[in-house]
């Protein structure tokens, strides 16, 4: 019988292994561009949504398993948190399928850890968060959620002028110009609302009648 706690143990060492392998291919792929740098490949690798959402979603289903052994657990471990990291995660997975699988075409391992982190990682993320309960939380925590791809949009056009790269084409200020990347930043935002309050609604149906406060994600 599949559990809460067997869901997370796996969502866990999914996203911790994509991550690390993303990393390994994406160290090795700088150093044969010609410009060998640890640094330059870590900058690159951090650009990403899915790379930083993962790294969410890796943070709170392992804080979820070391709740109560470890002190730094008990924050990311609320049901806030994880819903923020599941509605997250299940927007990388709508929109790499909607916008960009058809644009490039990844072998060998690029291909395992393109799956792993924009599949696998996202439906054990659901399927966790489905059979796992907790507080219902308040009516507002999906649009308190939305602070984190805000941030990411901010993060990412400053460091897209910084080193005149953007790591998604329909952010790119370079080619669109900032209106149309404002338009396309809008459109990608209420989508993300409209997938937060999807997990949001999981989240009712399965947890307690008790609610957690709507000022924070937590």
């Amino acid at each position: 019988m599949v559990s809460a706690r067997g869901t997370g143990v796996a969502l866990s060492v999914a996203a911790w292994f994509g991550l690390a392998l993303q990393l390994v291919l994406s160290i090795r792929l700088t150093y044969r561009s010609g410009n060998p740098s640890v640094s330059g490949a870590l900058i690159i690798y951090f650009g990403y949504f899915t790379i930083l959402t993962n790294l969410f979603v890796a943070l709170v289903a392992t804080a979820g398993l070391a709740e109560g052994r470890a002190a730094w657990a008990k924050t990311l471990a609320k049901r806030g948190w994880e819903g923020c990291a599941t509605a997250s995660i299940v927007f990388v997975c709508a929109s790499y399928h909607l916008l960009l699988r058809e644009i490039w075409s990844p072998q060998g391992l690029q291909w395992l850890a393109d799956i792993d982190l924009h599949y696998a990682v996202p439906m054990l993320a659901l399927l966790h968060w489905t059979l796992s309960r907790g507080p219902r939380l308040a009516a507002s925590a999906p649009l308190i959620w939305c602070i984190y791809p805000a941030a990411y949009f901010v993060y990412a056009l400053i460091r897209g002028e910084w080193l005149q790269t953007y790591p998604y084409p329909f952010i790119d200020v370079s080619v669109l110009g900032y209106p149309r990347v404002a338009i396309h930043s809008l459109i990608l935002l209420a989508a993300y609302v409209l997938f937060g309050y999807f997990v949001w609604g999981i989240g009712r149906v399965r947890g307690p009648i008790a609610t957690q406060p709507s000022t924070s994600v937590s």
